[in-house]
């Protein structure tokens, strides 16, 4: 069983730091879980424009196939203008939407007011539906105040966030793990 992190944007480290954090709390609390990563400051992905796959860049592929061959998914997202960032939506629109189908997805974003976590319940819950993935209802939303200025997260709620968010998916992971019959 596959957790891949997504860290959705090319800027800033806070918003890796809440999934590796997450991750991290799977990794010690459920060590049969396999984790990975996909940070896409780390990649060059190119723009969806319909192509075939085939003709995309190799790190385009490779972070397809990452988000292919997961079983479930903690996706993280900074919040600029109220909204997600563009590299996060890209990766989401490059992805055929039927590989989401049936897994489960969590939520972490970071912003710069206390109001920014409504654009998860706004947008990326609605995204997850649309895509027809079962979505944890916890998740985990920092403020900028929530990181020490070397980006560690020093806020004790949010650290106890992290810990529930991360046993939240892997139980929703175990309890709908099972092969549902595509109609």
């Amino acid at each position: 069983m596959k957790l891949l992190g997504i860290s959705g944007t090319i800027l800033g480290a806070k918003t890796s730091v809440l999934v590796k954090a997450i991750l991290e709390e799977v990794k010690q609390r459920h060590p049969d879980v396999e984790i990975d990563m996909l940070d896409l400051r780390d990649y060059q992905i190119e723009f969806c424009d319909g192509r075939r796959m085939d003709d995309y860049n190799e790190d385009t592929r490779s972070a397809i196939a990452k988000v292919t061959q997961a079983d479930f998914y903690v996706i993280g997202s900074p919040i600029f203008n109220s909204s997600i960032p563009a590299p996060l939506k890209n990766l989401i629109d490059l992805i055929p939407s039927d590989v989401f189908r049936h897994k489960v997805m969590g939520f972490t974003a970071n912003g710069g007011t206390y109001q920014h976590y409504l654009m998860i319940e706004n947008q990326l819950k609605p995204i997850a539906g649309y895509l027809r993935a079962f979505v944890a209802p916890s998740y985990v939303y920092a403020h900028t105040t929530h990181f020490s200025p070397e980006n560690e997260i020093q806020n004790e709620e949010i650290i106890l966030r992290i810990r529930e968010l991360a046993d939240e998916l892997v139980h929703m992971q175990y309890g709908l793990g099972r092969k549902l019959v595509k109609v």
